[in-house]
């Protein structure tokens, strides 16, 4: 099982992420999705008016980067 604290740390990794590749966004406003991507695919359409598959695609890799992190850190774990 991970580690509480990894878990925070990942989702302010990702948090990061989002606001360094969409600027108008904020941390109040992602700590209030609790980490729900249609949440967040919706603010950043509201914001910036981009449409729901360019969200979702940009989202997706961003995500995706931070899963494979996350499951080479579980191995890394378990060799512990």
């Amino acid at each position: 099982m991970i580690n509480e604290n990894i878990v925070w740390g990942k989702w302010k990794e990702l948090k990061g992420e989002l606001i360094t590749q969409w600027g108008k966004l904020n941390d109040s406003e992602l700590e209030k999705t609790a980490g729900n991507l249609s949440s967040i695919s919706g603010i950043i359409q509201q914001k910036y008016g981009e449409k729901q598959d360019e969200v979702e695609k940009k989202l997706k890799q961003i995500t995706s980067s931070f899963s494979r992190k996350t499951e080479e850190l579980k191995e890394q774990i378990k060799t512990l």
